[in-house]
C-alpha cells in the first residue's frame, strides 16, 4: 500500500517521524508536509501565490518533501502530480493534541484528511491526547502501534465516499487502553476572551486568549471515549448539509 504522510505541525515534527519509521517497514511511504507549523489553520487552499516544494530529510535521514503551503495544499499538490505513484491512503498526524468536537473545523490535521477525501482517496487523521502543560517530548510509540494495528484491520476500501476517519488516542500505554469506540462529535466548550494591548508605537492590537477548550462528556461522543481511556474513531463527512432540517426550511414559504 502506498501511503502519503502529512501533518500540520511541520515536516520536522516527531509525531510525523514516528509514523514514518514504522509505516515504511511494511508499506511504500511518501512524505509531503509543511515546512512550518500550521496548527489551527483550518481548510486552506493556496491559490493567490506560488507554492514551492523541495526535498528534505527527517531527523533519522528519511527522505521527504516539504512545501511552504498548508496541510491541505500538501495533499492537493501530491494528488495533482508532485507524487507520481498512485496514493492508496492519506494519513495525517500524529497531532500532539486531541482533535475533538468543533475543533475538527480548525484543525489542519483533520482538514488535510478532508482534502484527500475530496480527491476520492481514503484518509485518516490521527491525534494523541498529550496532557496539557506536559514537559519534555511526548511518547508517540503507543499511538504508532495503534495506527499500525488499525491499518491491518480497517476495511479502508469500504469507507463510504465522502467520509474520512478522525482518530484520537489517549495518552497511555496500549495495554492500558480500554479498546476502540466509534463515536460522534462531542460538544466543545470554549472559554475564549478578547485581550486588547498596545504595541511599542501605541497602536492597539488584539489577542484571542482565555482558557483551553474542553467538552461535554456525553456518552457516545469523542470527548467521552477519550476521557474513559478508549481510542475514539469518528467518521466525518464532507456533506455538511443539515438534511433533517430541509423540510423545516421548506415550510417557511420563502419568496423573493
Amino acid at each position: 500500500m502506498h501511503i502519503l504522510l502529512t501533518n500540520d505541525d511541520g515536516v520536522t515534527h516527531p509525531g510525523l517521524a514516528a509514523l514514518a519509521q514504522v509505516f515504511q517497514q511494511e508499506h511504500q511511504v511518501t512524505i509531503l508536509a509543511p515546512d512550518h507549523n500550521w496548527s489551527a489553520s483550518g481548510h486552506v487552499k493556496t491559490l493567490h501565490r506560488p507554492l514551492r516544494i523541495w526535498d528534505t530529510r527527517l531527523a533519522d535521514g528519511t527522505p521527504a518533501l516539504t512545501t511552504d503551503g498548508a496541510p491541505s495544499d500538501c495533499v492537493s499538490l501530491a494528488v495533482l502530480g508532485i507524487v507520481k505513484d498512485p496514493i492508496d491512503l492519506v494519513v495525517s498526524g500524529i497531532n500532539p493534541l486531541a482533535n475533538l468536537g468543533h475543533d475538527v473545523t480548525y484543525s489542519g490535521t483533520v482538514t488535510a484528511a478532508m482534502e484527500a477525501t475530496i480527491s476520492g482517496i481514503p484518509a485518516i487523521a490521527i491525534s494523541l491526547d498529550v496532557p496539557e502543560g506536559m514537559s519534555g517530548e511526548a511518547d508517540y510509540s503507543p499511538t504508532v502501534e495503534v495506527a499500525l494495528r488499525l491499518l491491518n484491520i480497517l476495511p479502508l476500501n469500504d469507507i463510504p465516499k465522502g467520509v474520512f476517519l478522525n482518530i484520537n488516542v489517549p495518552y497511555m500505554k496500549v495495554e492500558e487502553m480500554k479498546g476502540i469506540r466509534i463515536t460522534g462529535q462531542g460538544q466543545s466548550i470554549y472559554r475564549e476572551e478578547l485581550i486588547r494591548r498596545r504595541d511599542p508605537r501605541g497602536q492597539e492590537y488584539c489577542w484571542i486568549g482565555g482558557d483551553s477548550p474542553t467538552g461535554h462528556l456525553d456518552p457516545g461522543t469523542d470527548f467521552h471515549a477519550l476521557a474513559k481511556g478508549y481510542v475514539s474513531i469518528t467518521p466525518l463527512q464532507l456533506d455538511l448539509t443539515a438534511h433533517s432540517h430541509i423540510q423545516t426550511l421548506e415550510e417557511w414559504s420563502l419568496e423573493i
